[in-house]
Order: structure tokens, then C-alpha cells, then sequence
């Protein structure tokens, strides 16, 4: 049977400067999830963010492995490849040999993934206006050079 802590056991919380409410990690989280909230309600149902970072970055730079893929787009090995696996799926993107290296496959944009992410492109950028509208225009460019600090 536990027994009740004594007084000089518990902290006096009341004295603790230490508030949860204010720590950057807490924050940012909440804005990540304002972020992904606006994401869904604009882009939808059918597509995470995850997903759309890949869409994205393929349509940007072309075909690339998968572990670049995973690099640039923040993903560690195994999510990048359950993204791949699920795009590859719903047939937006596609593998290839690596023409440099044969045991390795090249991963692109299909050219339903082309017109699939050229049509979602003014929604992206719709969301990032979205969950920047509370802040001024310069207090936005400022929050995204600090947050690029962070990374």
C-alpha cells in the first residue's frame, strides 16, 4: 500500500516559476496544430501534409531516391516510405531505375501527380496566407526567418 507523500515530498507548485503555457515546444506545437487544422479544411481530406511535402518537393526539383526524398522533406526513413507507398497507390507518383545506380529507384511525379499538384498549388499557398493572417505582413516574414533559425 503507497503511502501519502509528506509535505517536504511535494513541491509547492505555487512557488514553481516553470509554466507550461509559455514554453516555445508548447507553442509551437499549438501552432502546428492550427496549421494542420487549416491544412485539412483547405486541401482536404484526401491528402496529409506529409504527402503534400512530397508532391510538393518532387514538383519542385524533379525526380529523387527515396532517402533524399526523406531528407528534404524532413521524414525519417520509415515515414517517407509509407508516403511513398501510399502516393504510389493513389498513382501520383512513380519508381524508376536509377540510371547511375541500378539497385536504386528514383521517385517522381507521375504526370497525374503533375496535374494533381499543379491544381493544388494556389491552396498551398492559400494555406500558408491563412495561418499567417494574425500577424502583420512584416511580422510574418520575421517569424518565418527566426523559425528557419530553429530548424
Amino acid at each position: 500500500m503507497a503511502r501519502p507523500s509528506t509535505a517536504a515530498e511535494t513541491p509547492d507548485l505555487a512557488d514553481e516559476s516553470y509554466d507550461l503555457a509559455e514554453q516555445v515546444g508548447f507553442i509551437m506545437r499549438q501552432a502546428a496544430q492550427r496549421h494542420v487544422s487549416i491544412f485539412n479544411e483547405i486541401m482536404g481530406a484526401d491528402l496529409t501534409p506529409t504527402q503534400w511535402a512530397v508532391l510538393a518537393r518532387l514538383y519542385q526539383d524533379g525526380g529523387s531516391s527515396q532517402n533524399l526524398l526523406g531528407r528534404q522533406t524532413a521524414m525519417d526513413a520509415a515515414t517517407i516510405k509509407g508516403v511513398v507507398d501510399r502516393l504510389l497507390k493513389r498513382k501520383l507518383v512513380q519508381t524508376k531505375p536509377d540510371p547511375e545506380d541500378g539497385r536504386r529507384l528514383i521517385v517522381e511525379l507521375s504526370p497525374a501527380g503533375v496535374d494533381y499538384t499543379r491544381e493544388l498549388l494556389p491552396k498551398a499557398e492559400t494555406v500558408t496566407k491563412v495561418t499567417l493572417a494574425p500577424l502583420a505582413t512584416n511580422q510574418r516574414a520575421t517569424l518565418i526567418a527566426l523559425l528557419k533559425q530553429l530548424r
